[in-house]
């Protein structure tokens, strides 16, 4: 079995690791990291990053890579089948990945929602909706993002299974 941890550079970045490796322990499963980036959708201003659009996307992905890094050394060895940062757009980075990689289940987090989310709809709602296989969402701990929160162990009680019908076929 195989499990897709998409991360961010949010706080919850951590409990999102902490609860898919907890699960690959309990199934026997290997993880395979994801962090998507994509350069701001608007123009920055002229005095905001002097140089071509290709080097500020390539620094996104430097920064993603060195904290997948930093998160992928946390993970038992054994469990860890790789880390990847990707440039797209997250959901559908993070659908894609799964479909390329054959992984049997994703896991995201969920962040605070904002009226713009609401609108147009979170990352991990768009997963939720795009996937084609299971999908856990991780929430911090009282349902909501607390943005700066320290990192802490996951408790039963962190993570909500959000998905779909084909969640009994995980494993089968």
């Amino acid at each position: 079995m195989r499990i897709l941890v998409a991360v961010d550079a949010s706080p919850n970045a951590t409990a999102v690791l902490d609860a898919g490796v907890d699960l690959a322990k309990r199934l026997g499963a290997r993880i395979r990291l994801l962090r998507a980036v994509r350069p701001p959708a608007e123009p920055l201003p002229a005095n905001g990053f002097a140089g071509p659009p290709t080097q500020l996307v390539d620094s996104f992905v430097v920064t993603a890579k060195r904290d997948l890094s930093e998160l992928a050394a946390t993970v038992p060895p054994e469990l860890l089948e790789g880390a990847t940062a990707e440039v797209g757009v997250a959901w559908d980075a993070i659908c894609s990945h799964a479909r390329d990689h054959d992984v049997d289940m994703i896991v995201i987090g969920s962040h605070d929602y904002r009226l713009i989310d609401r609108i147009l709809g979170t990352t991990a709602a768009k997963v939720v909706n795009h996937a084609d296989r299971p999908v856990l969402v991780v929430r911090p701990k009282g349902g909501r993002a607390a943005h700066g929160a320290p990192a802490r162990d996951v408790e039963d009680d962190d993570v909500g299974v959000v998905q779909s019908s084909n969640f009994g076929s995980v494993g089968s």
